[in-house]
């Protein structure tokens, strides 16, 4: 995926003007991370979180980028509270959703807001494992108190559409 790509994909999920404090779960070589980082106010701040090592910068944009090797599905994830939680291509590895987000509620600062990039797919393949269309994220959201807004979709390049939305209490 190109920057611009990324940028369109979730810049509609930035919606504040303040410094904010950000995780990237299974942030992988940082497309979406950098992406992010252009999007933010000045003094934000991104965790990223991969469980492969990453070399990513520790700047950008003059946005703070911490890294974590750890495994957001299986290991706890201990950050400073956070405004938003993104999880860009990532939320198709996990296979119990609603676990995860009940365990990542206490991370937030205020209420819990997730940025999710992901194919709009009903079929496992040996790359998404645990697809998530929309229709599947907007329900299993729902079902836990959240609203969730589509933010933009684009043609993947491996076929379908991949879609961002905002799920947030």
């Amino acid at each position: 995926m190109q920057q611009a790509e990324a940028i369109a994909l979730i810049q509609k999920g930035i919606t504040s003007d303040l410094p904010q404090h950000w995780a990237d779960l299974g942030c992988g070589s940082g497309t979406f991370t950098i992406a992010l980082a252009s999007l933010l106010p000045p003094k934000s701040r991104i965790t990223a979180i991969d469980k492969n090592n990453q070399r990513l910068p520790a700047l950008s944009d003059g946005i703070k980028i911490d890294f974590i090797k750890a495994n957001f599905v299986d290991e706890p994830i201990v950050v400073s509270p956070l405004d938003t939680i993104l999880m860009a291509n990532s939320f198709h590895f996990v296979a119990s959703k609603t676990k995860l987000i009940n365990q990542l509620e206490h991370t937030f600062k205020g209420n819990p807001r997730f940025l999710i990039v992901e194919y709009d797919a009903t079929k496992a393949n040996p790359w998404v494992p645990y697809p998530i269309s929309y229709q599947k994220l907007n329900h299993e959201f729902s079902l836990l108190g959240y609203r969730v807004d589509k933010l933009a979709e684009m043609p993947s390049r491996f076929g379908g559409v991949i879609y961002s939305a905002l799920a947030f209490k």
